[in-house]
């Protein structure tokens, strides 16, 4: 980009991209993000696989956001460099006023995210869009309900090119020295392209210290479950999900678990988070919460489920055995319905539509039923009001989704933070992309937490119920042992 092209971005936008491609033909985006984190409290990597282990086209990576932005319910908090302001709002509000300030130019050249807010939205934070629900669950992860960074600095892969991206967004005020932005915009760049140059020496382990026990409180769970059918015999609720934390502690990197996460379990969404106070995010979700691109909103149902067969035939015929199951295509259509009265409440009358049907995805361990529901937003809506109708997601609650949420706030003694809650991105044009924090793990200090749940339904088995809990958590758990064993010595010499 040149100082013209620039200053003419400048006469319309308060956001420009500036922007540098350089060969990435020897560099992962492990290894770079290793680099780019060093001194940063605060980093993401963000990476996706489309398919069956083919990675997409893009991964992102920031680091040393300009602001940060956190809640603990109505109270938030703005970090920057220079200062900490604590003030009462609801961070939703203030994450739509950003989004309203914001005027990005839009670059052929870059892919759709080339910057904008980056972190996670708490399951808990339902409570400022819902005033019915009040949470009274322990809260053993001293955390906020939401952390996200303002990046105005990536580094973008892009696989298809065999390139990486250097990205530095500028923002523009009535005042601003065009041209002096425009040259510490290109200094940003060529401090990122000097440390992606850096050789680094990276041989970091990862230990868990202490076994996690599976078995703990199993009565109670049991006993939880039988209250669930209960409510539903009853006609509180069609279905609930319930869920159980689990923890260990730890030492060591991290960043280890992701590598290792990323392999056993590859997904469309793929993340690992650093923040302050020794606060990390990993995770590799199947399932999105909700996009939202040129004020098109959409949520693609997840629901029925069955392993991957060892041949193309077994595939076939498990597929078939999938789309046959009577419990598993009505989870799946309340789902889409859900899906469709969410978007109803913030699109176009008419522009709602299932573009995609009860279609069978292949992942690399499992298959799912996937369908795809989109609509038009409404001209006084935005990207935040889509949020706050389609969250939480009703696979991590249960449907009707405020009883089924009442229900659990009873039923389970933790707070769930984290776990339920929604991960990804907003871009300085108001597009986003949530999925939905499952798969995930998240720590503080030296412990690290997960969670797992299972739908409870009117023929559920309590004990069943209880071991499905288990074998999910297990998954996790082979992550962090297989984490141990990662081959420590990465170098780029």
């Amino acid at each position: 980009m040149t100082i013209e092209e620039f200053k003419i971005l400048a006469q319309k936008h308060n956001v420009i991209p500036v922007y540098k491609r350089i060969t990435a033909d020897l560099l992962t985006p492990v290894l770079a993000y290793i680099k780019l984190r060093t001194l940063s409290e605060s980093s993401f990597l963000l990476e996706s696989v489309e398919g069956i282990g083919r990675l997409a086209r893009y991964s992102f990576i920031g680091k040393n956001p300009h602001q940060i932005i956190s809640n603990v319910g109505n109270e938030l908090t703005i970090t920057t460099e220079n200062k900490i302001e604590s003030r009462k709002e609801n961070i939703l509000d203030y994450l739509q006023s950003l989004i309203k300030k914001y005027n990005c130019a839009k670059i052929d050249d870059l892919p759709d995210f080339s910057g904008g807010i980056v972190g996670y939205f708490g399951y808990e934070n339902i409570a400022l869009i819902e005033d019915v629900l009040n949470f009274t669950g322990e809260k053993d992860y001293d955390s906020p309900d939401s952390i996200f960074g303002i990046y105005k600095n990536i580094v973008t892969f892009d696989h298809y090119k065999h390139q990486i991206i250097l990205i530095s967004n500028v923002f523009v005020e009535d005042d601003s020295n065009i041209e002096q932005l425009f040259k510490e915009a290109n200094q940003e760049i060529d401090l990122l392209h000097k440390q992606l140059l850096k050789t680094v020496e990276y041989s970091e382990s990862f230990k868990i210290i202490n076994e996690p026990n599976f078995e703990e409180d199993k009565s109670d769970f049991e006993k939880f479950v039988t209250k669930a059918k209960e409510n539903i015999y009853n006609g509180d609720v069609f279905q609930i999900v319930l869920s159980k934390r689990f923890n260990t502690e730890f030492e060591g990197d991290l960043l280890n678990v992701y590598r290792a996460l990323r392999i056993i379990n590859p997904s469309p969404y793929m993340y690992y988070m650093e923040f302050p106070e020794s606060k990390v995010v990993i995770g590799t979700s199947p399932e999105d919460l909700l996009k939202v691109k040129n004020r098109t909103a959409e949520i693609l149902p997840i629901a029925g489920t069955r392993k991957r067969g060892k041949t193309l035939e077994e595939d076939i015929e498990l597929e078939k055995d999938l789309l046959s199951d009577p419990k598993e295509i009505a989870e799946h259509t309340m789902l889409v319905d859900l899906a469709r009265n969410d978007l109803g409440r913030v699109c176009d009358y008419g522009s709602i539509n299932i573009t995609e049907n009860m279609k069978v995805n292949r992942f690399s361990h499992v298959m799912h039923i996937v369908s795809r529901v989109a609509g038009k937003l409404q001209k006084d809506k935005d990207c935040i009001d889509a949020l706050k109708a389609s969250f939480p997601a009703g696979t991590v609650t249960g449907a009707p989704k405020i009883r089924a949420m009442q229900l659990i706030n009873e039923y389970e003694n933790l707070i769930r933070n984290v776990y339920a809650g929604a991960v990804g991105y907003i871009d300085f044009n108001g597009n986003l992309d949530l999925c939905i924090a499952i798969r995930t793990l998240f720590s503080k200090g030296s412990i690290i937490y997960w969670q797992a749940g299972a739908g409870i339904v009117a023929d559920s088995i309590p004990e069943n119920e209880f071991y499905e809990i288990q074998n999910k958590s297990a998954a996790l758990k082979k992550a962090l042992k297989f984490a141990e064993d990662l081959d420590e010595d990465i170098s780029n010499r």
